[in-house]
């Protein structure tokens, strides 16, 4: 199985889904609990919602493993992404409703930690940071926007139902303040409830790749399950939501190109 699926980007936006892969290695499903192996905390069918990116030029890097395995979307040192609050580590020891993943009820070891991040986090971002640094070198600027999805309502990382459209820019650190306007401006035209920088301000990708200064924006947009899936297991995609929504994301991606290719 391949680590991610990556189409090389013919403009300057990148497409990124860390979490939307669900594949475990037998030599770690062997370990697991029931339950993990459902990888209920996926960021179900975003791939399949942002389909319509394929044709737009952009370019795309899906994740193919769960998170479960390593996530992607956090500091390798294991250094907590929302300080003072309850955080997932680099390879999760539990699940979101705070179950073990393992059958052992221990988390993953440090040798095996550093086997994971060798063989599954450093190639996906190794090809991140090169695919943005050769978008600066061809167009002169480069977006990435990291798709995201969440359960409307998680008590562990958040009290109440989340609003549908977390738009996240590091508290402005990661983007133009310019392109987060425009890309609000689009969410907030639908039928949608959203905010900028709310409870997900965006992780470890936002904020470690996101560098104005030198060219590069990043933006993560959280979006809640139930706009286009069923949260509940097995999880099904709904054709009829999902529609709506895309009704949304389209005009929101054209925006971020437009955006970033008037920055020439």
């Amino acid at each position: 199985m391949e680590i991610f699926e990556f189409i090389k980007p013919k403009r300057p936006l990148l497409v990124s889904f860390p979490h939307s892969g669900t594949y475990i290695p037998p030599e770690v499903a062997e370990g697991m609990t029931e339950l993990a192996l459902r990888t209920p905390d996926t960021d179900w069918h975003l791939p399949r919602l942002y389909e319509f990116v394929r044709q737009s030029g952009a370019g795309l890097l899906i994740a193919t493993h769960s998170r479960y395995v390593v996530d992607l979307n956090r500091n390798p040192s294991g250094q907590a992404l929302y300080v003072g609050a309850d955080n997932t580590e680099l390879c999760p020891s539990t699940s979101f409703e705070h179950e073990a993943l393992y059958k052992s009820g221990e988390g993953v070891g440090d040798v095996e930690v550093r086997k994971r991040i060798e063989r599954f986090w450093s190639p996906y971002h190794r090809t991140l940071a090169d695919t943005l640094g050769d978008m600066v070198e061809e167009f002169g600027h480069a977006l990435l926007f990291d798709a995201h999805s969440i359960r409307a309502r998680v008590p562990r990382f958040f009290d109440g139902s989340l609003p549908d459209l977390n738009l996240g820019t590091a508290d402005g650190a990661s983007a133009s303040v310019a392109l987060e306007k425009d890309l609000m401006s689009v969410l907030e035209s639908g039928d949608y409830s959203s905010v900028c920088n709310g409870r997900f301000k965006g992780g470890y990708i936002t904020r470690q790749y996101g560098a104005p200064e030198k060219s590069i924006h990043a933006v993560q947009l959280e979006m809640v399950q139930d706009n286009y899936m069923n949260e509940e297991y097995p999880f099904e995609y709904r054709p009829d939501r999902a529609l709506k929504m895309q009704q949304v994301l389209e005009p929101l991606i054209e925006t971020a190109l437009q955006w970033i290719e008037s920055r020439n």
